[in-house]
């Protein structure tokens, strides 16, 4: 039982490896200058409190995620946007969790919006897919990028889930957004560095 359980929590963190490449390469190509609709990526880390039938918080987890969205029709920041999201995380590394749904962008701030988002999951576990719901607030720094169309994204977000399957879980998740440029402008620098100019 247990090199079982190894061994799907080994396939699971594979699949989410996999997914997680193909969304960041999907979303953080950058278009022509004042381009729309606009993408982001962005890594999420904190903290996750699960319960099941009725209780909201028996258990404390570590929480991991990377999550894209794409906005449409917005060409300011005080515009509203809309445009699905997909997501790809796990609560501890005990299982992986699939997403997808919609988001809607509200300019409450022209520099600080917030992101409403509300969708679906399905959660594997012990190698048994489990679907729930699931809906986050994303509160933070999201301008509109007038020469790209990939958009920087930093901030808090507070998501809920309840899992449909027999357990009926409930988790409610406080998690920080980091934007996946934290990873891929260093070392863009850093391989310019190296290069060096034409000059040179």
């Amino acid at each position: 039982m247990g090199l079982a359980r190894h061994q799907a929590g080994g396939r699971f963190r594979a699949a989410a490896c996999a997914g997680c490449a193909a969304l960041v390469g999907a979303l953080t190509v950058s278009g022509p200058a004042l381009a729309s609709p606009q993408g982001n990526v962005s890594i999420q880390m904190g903290v996750a409190g699960e319960g099941e039938r009725g209780d909201i918080w028996h258990s404390t987890h570590w929480y991991n995620g990377l999550r894209g969205d794409v906005l449409f029709g917005r060409e300011r920041n005080a515009d509203i946007g809309l445009g699905p999201y997909l997501d790809v995380s796990t609560f501890g590394f005990d299982d992986l969790r699939l997403g997808g749904g919609g988001s809607l962008h509200l300019p409450v701030h022209p520099y600080v919006p917030a992101v409403l988002s509300l969708g679906g999951y399905a959660k594997a576990d012990d190698g048994s897919w489990t679907p729930g719901v699931a809906a986050d607030l994303f509160i933070g720094s999201r301008s509109y990028n007038f020469h790209s169309a990939y958009v920087i994204a930093m901030g808090l977000s507070l998501g809920a889930r309840y899992g449909l399957g027999d357990s009926r879980e409930a988790s409610v998740i406080l998690a920080l957004n980091i934007d996946s440029s934290a990873l891929w402008l260093p070392a863009m620098f850093i391989y310019s560095w190296i290069k060096g100019s034409p000059s040179e």
